[in-house]
């Protein structure tokens, strides 16, 4: 069978705007020929918006399950329901029951039933409620499948084991990784770390780099030095705190921290109040909401420092090796990290 004869499905929990990884593999996958289709749920607002135009420009087709609060909103409020439900259940009776795929992610379900629809060869899970689709959709139609593990799941928001998320998904993870036809993994830790719990898996490491970028570079202002972090949402706990106070032991300095990211105005408050505790003016603190992850190089070039200060714990965050390294490095910065 020729490539342009095979089809190959992602599927994500998250949406394409939202996971540059599953875009590069979408990318790769559909030019080297195959017939690549990307299933998909909303997440939210502001990465619907980008879809529509990320979407529009690539080879691969993407299909979205599961509603939205706009346009589809029955569909959303059901999808919302039915795992509000699952989650209680779970709380309820424990994780080792047929409530577990439900309550791992909103669409899970949906997702399932989209891929079962879809005939091909090869299907690869993006994040960690994709999988079961993944697997169950392969065994249904006689094919193979793989998983990107981008986080150590398991171990993302606790290092308790008594934690209910904690047993949900390592629930999930020892019930479909050891079916996998492949796992692959973002950094070598993580991908050591999956080895131990399943020693007959070989995980592959897939760094979170992206293909260089020609762009004129910023011209950088000499006047004050700009310190620069971005992610999905601007949050606690992620090492922001840390270099506030840092940047308050040197406020005879002049040393600007600039924020890209979701944020509501309670972060907005949490973080301006932080900046005036450790004597400084909020001046020196600037906020970016969300662009498109291929505009972050470029965005990024005319700071100076790029912050990769994920704290140690839980172990995921001690373990991976987030892409803001590569971006940086991607935008000519210095990286504290």
């Amino acid at each position: 069978m020729a490539i342009a004869d095979k089809k190959i499905v992602l599927i994500t929990s998250g949406q394409p705007s939202l996971n540059p990884r599953l875009v590069k593999e979408a990318d790769a996958l559909a030019e080297d020929g195959y017939d690549v289709i990307v299933i998909y749920q909303y997440w939210n607002k502001w990465g619907t918006e980008l879809d529509k135009e990320l979407i529009s420009k690539k080879k691969w087709k993407a299909i979205r399950v599961g509603g939205d609060p706009i346009k589809q909103k029955r569909q959303y409020l059901f999808t919302r329901l039915q795992f509000k439900l699952a989650q209680y259940f779970i709380k309820l009776l424990g994780v080792k029951n047929k409530f577990a795929e439900l309550a791992i992610g909103r669409c899970t379900y949906q997702l399932t039933r989209k891929a079962i629809g879809i005939n091909a060869d090869l299907y690869i899970a993006h994040n960690l409620a994709a999988l079961p689709a993944a697997v169950i959709t392969a065994k249904r139609n006689n094919a193979k499948c793989g998983f990107d593990a981008e986080d150590f799941h398991r171990n993302e928001v606790s290092d308790n084991p008594n934690s209910i998320d904690v047993k949900l998904k390592s629930f999930v993870e020892d019930k479909y990784i050891h079916k996998l036809d492949y796992l692959t993994t973002a950094s070598p830790l993580i991908s050591k770390a999956y080895k131990e719990l399943y020693p007959k898996q070989n995980p592959i490491t897939l760094l979170n780099v992206f293909p260089k970028n020609e762009f004129v570079l910023e011209t950088k202002s000499p006047e004050s030095l700009k310190l620069f972090w971005f992610s999905q949402t601007i949050g606690k706990g992620r090492g922001l705190e840390e270099v506030i106070n840092a940047m308050g032991q040197l406020k005879e300095s002049a040393i600007e921290l600039h924020l890209l990211g979701d944020f509501d105005s309670s972060t907005r408050n949490y973080f301006d109040e932080l900046v005036k505790i450790n004597g400084l003016s909020t001046n020196c603190i600037f906020y970016y909401l969300p662009i498109a992850s291929t505009e972050i190089f470029k965005f990024g070039s005319k700071f100076d420092i790029g912050l990769a200060t994920e704290v140690g714990t839980p172990k995921n965050r001690d373990i991976c090796l987030t892409n803001k390294i590569f971006s940086y490095i991607h935008s000519n910065l210095a990286i504290i990290a």
